[in-house]
């Protein structure tokens, strides 16, 4: 089993930034893929942003390139989201989640994931 738990959440105004981490601890993997989503009320879960720790390609949503930027720590199975110019509609749970299987084609969906977090609430207000 993996447990992934994330740290950073909160609330924040408008063109503010935020940085989230999620630590994966147990039966971690060098290939891991870690990305984050995010869920507003009402909504599905929507990707955000991915990074495979082993080479560090990264992907993002279009709604957050150019503001957002994931970084990751192989050696430690870590990884960290640089939240910049928040908006209202970035207002939402933040889920960190892990594979070891992923590959590129796949990253974006959350239901090819087998490792999840708890969740972090990010607020922006405007």
């Amino acid at each position: 089993q993996v447990q992934l738990v994330e740290s950073g959440g909160g609330l924040v105004q408008a063109g503010g930034s935020l940085r989230l981490s999620c630590a994966a601890s147990g039966r971690t993997s060098t290939r891991f893929v870690m990305g984050w989503f995010r869920q507003a009320p009402g909504k599905d879960r929507e990707f955000v942003a991915a990074i495979k720790l082993n080479g560090g390609i990264q992907w993002y949503a279009d709604s957050v390139k150019g503001r957002f930027v994931i970084s990751g720590d192989n050696a430690k199975t870590m990884m960290s989201l640089q939240m910049n110019s928040l908006k209202s509609e970035d207002t939402a749970v933040y889920y960190c989640a892990a594979d070891g299987r992923l590959i590129a084609s796949s990253v974006m969906t959350a239901g090819l994931y087998d490792y999840w977090g708890q969740g972090i609430q990010v607020t922006v207000s405007s």
